[in-house]
C-alpha cells in the first residue's frame, strides 16, 4: 500500500480514545489556574492509554527532552511492543494556559505515520503558514507575507478587503498584523491553541483564509498531518531561539531557517490525526460532565487514506476522579 510493513490507519479509533481520555482528565482543572497539573493530568491519561495501543510508537516530536519527563518526550518508546512501528507528533494539551484560566480553545491532539515519516525535530519555535484545499500549492513560506496573502486571495477568488489572516496576539507578530491590516485584509487574533487556528482555514465554516504564526514546533507537525487529511498545507521553518536548539535542530538533520513543506513534515498518506475539544473551540465543543462519571465528549478523527475525516460525539466514563477538589 505505501512500501511499509503494517498499515497505520486501523489504529485511528483507539488514537480517538487516546485524546478524549486526556481531554477528560485535563478538564477537571479548567478555571483552577495550574496549568501544570492540567497538563500533567492529560499527558499521564494520554501515556497510560497509548501505552496500551497495539503499536511500537517512537515520540518523534512532542514537548521536551528526555530529562523533562514526565512529559512525553522526543525520543520515548510508547505502545506494546506489538504491531507496526510509528511516528508520534503529540500535545496531550495544547493551550495550558486557556485550560487554567478557563478560556477557549484548548485540545489533546497527537498524529502518528508509519517510522520514518513525520518529521524529527527539537521542541522550538516553528514560523508556520496553513491555508485550505483552494489555496495549497500556491503559497511560499520564504516569500514576504504580503505576496502570501496575495497570493492566497487570488486562488479563493477574493478580494484582500475579504481575507480574514489568523495570527497569534505576541509582539513577534506585530510587524506581520501590521502588514496584513495595512493590505486591508482582517486579522482575527488568537492567544493560544494554533491547531484548531491552522486547521480552521481547511474548513468552510470558519472564518480564517489563511494561518500564519512562529509558535510550537510540535503543533506544527500535528497541524500538517490535519491539514493532509483535509487537502490543506502548512508549511514552516524551524527558528531555533539559542545556539542550543539550533545545535539539536542540526544534529537531527533539519536546517534552521530552511523551508519545510508536506512531504517534509509528513513522507506517507497513511496517517492519523486526532484531537478532542478540552475547552470550547474553532473546531470542537469542550468536555462536558452529563453525570457523576460521564463525560460528553466531541473529537475530530483524520484518516490520511482517502483524505478522510469525521466529527464524532459521545459519551464516556472517564478514567480519572470527577471531583471538584482537585483546584
Amino acid at each position: 500500500m505505501n512500501g511499509f510493513e503494517e498499515p497505520v490507519h486501523h489504529l485511528g479509533l483507539s488514537l480517538a480514545a487516546v485524546c478524549e481520555e486526556a481531554a477528560i482528565a485535563s478538564a477537571e482543572w479548567i478555571g483552577c489556574g495550574n496549568k501544570n497539573e492540567a497538563d500533567g493530568a492529560a499527558t499521564a491519561a494520554m501515556r497510560e492509554l497509548l501505552n496500551r495501543m497495539p503499536m511500537r510508537g517512537t515520540v518523534v516530536i512532542g514537548e521536551g527532552e528526555l530529562d523533562e519527563a514526565p512529559m512525553l518526550y522526543i525520543g520515548e518508546t510508547l505502545g506494546t511492543g506489538q504491531g507496526p512501528r510509528v511516528d508520534i507528533a503529540v500535545d496531550p494539551l495544547e493551550g495550558t494556559a486557556l485550560v487554567a484560566d478557563g478560556l477557549d480553545n484548548s485540545l489533546s491532539v497527537i498524529a502518528i505515520a508509519p517510522e520514518g515519516c513525520l518529521l524529527h525535530a527539537p521542541d522550538t519555535y516553528m514560523e508556520k503558514l496553513a491555508v485550505g484545499p483552494a489555496a495549497a500549492g500556491k503559497l511560499d513560506i520564504t516569500a514576504p507575507l504580503l505576496d502570501n496573502l496575495k497570493a492566497a486571495a487570488k486562488a479563493l477568488g477574493k478580494d484582500l478587503r475579504e481575507m480574514t489572516v489568523s495570527i497569534q496576539s505576541r509582539p513577534r507578530h506585530r510587524e506581520a498584523i501590521e502588514t496584513v491590516r495595512r493590505a486591508g485584509a482582517k486579522v482575527a487574533l488568537f492567544q493560544e491553541g494554533d491547531v484548531s487556528c491552522s486547521i480552521a482555514t481547511a474548513l468552510p465554516h470558519t472564518a480564517a483564509d489563511l494561518f500564519y504564526s512562529i509558535g510550537g514546533a510540535p503543533e506544527g507537525v500535528v497541524s500538517a498531518v490535519a491539514l493532509h487529511c483535509l487537502g490543506g498545507e502548512l508549511q514552516g521553518r524551524l527558528k531555533p531561539e539559542n545556539e542550543e536548539q539550533d545545535r539539536r535542530c542540526r544534529l537531527m538533520g533539519v536546517l534552521p531557517n530552511a523551508p519545510l513543506g508536506m512531504r517534509d513534515f509528513l513522507r506517507s498518506d497513511d496517517c492519523v490525526f486526532a484531537a478532542t475539544g478540552i475547552t470550547e473551540s474553532l473546531l470542537l465543543s469542550g468536555v462536558r460532565r452529563t453525570a457523576p462519571g460521564l463525560y460528553s465528549v466531541h473529537t475530530m478523527l483524520g484518516l490520511g487514506l482517502g483524505r478522510q475525516v469525521y466529527f464524532m460525539k459521545s459519551e464516556k466514563p472517564g478514567l480519572v476522579p470527577a471531583a471538584a477538589e482537585l483546584c
